[in-house]
């Protein structure tokens, strides 16, 4: 796996990617199902790195989906990396005892609009890098599944959230920018 700059300043955000790697092991993305899947946490961090957020929540940001896909739980997180990339985590992840995925997405977005702005912060810069990956998957595939609108859906409705609890964040602009490019595909009925 490449490195990239901010673990190798950071060492709690270089264990963080250590473990999530480990965590994730042969798990791969959506766009093509050969990608490791923790190249997306990896774009996730490299998004807060860039906006300037400290160590931990760059942690956070590599450990975001380690909840929601692995059998890890929040107590060792806790104990791994601490009580604040602990409740970063927890807080971006969504309620895995709500069946109805539009219903489990919609508390994630009322559970995280409650949130502080590091949370918000993670949130969003999860959106932008999964907005990326449907834009292009949904370019190579030559269009969008049920699946793929149900994502869009909670995409624009996280946008809309976001927009009024972050106006002005630098992450509301780049996944503006993401939905209005998968907007402009063929096929995407909006």
């Amino acid at each position: 796996m490449a490195r990239t700059d901010f673990d190798k300043r950071s060492p709690l955000t270089r264990a963080a990617l250590e473990f999530a790697e480990r965590q994730h092991g042969a798990q791969t993305r959506e766009l093509d199902g050969e990608a490791p899947l923790v190249t997306h946490p990896i774009e996730v961090a490299s998004l807060l790195d860039e906006a300037g957020y400290p160590d931990e929540v760059l942690a956070a940001g590599v450990l975001h989906d380690v909840l929601e896909d692995t059998d890890v739980e929040a107590d060792e997180l806790e104990e791994r990396f601490g009580p604040e990339v602990a409740r970063l985590v927890v807080e971006v992840s969504d309620d895995p005892t709500i069946e109805d995925e539009a219903e489990r997405k919609a508390a994630l977005r009322r559970q995280v609009a409650d949130a502080d702005e590091r949370v918000l912060a993670v949130f969003a810069a999860d959106k932008v890098s999964k907005a990326r990956e449907l834009r292009l998957r949904a370019s190579r595939h030559g269009g969008f599944d049920r699946n793929d609108r149900l994502k869009l859906e909670h995409y624009e409705a996280s946008l809309d959230m976001l927009g009024r609890r972050l106006p002005g964040h630098r992450f509301l602009d780049q996944l503006r920018t993401e939905l209005d490019e998968l907007h402009s595909l063929p096929g995407c009925g909006a």
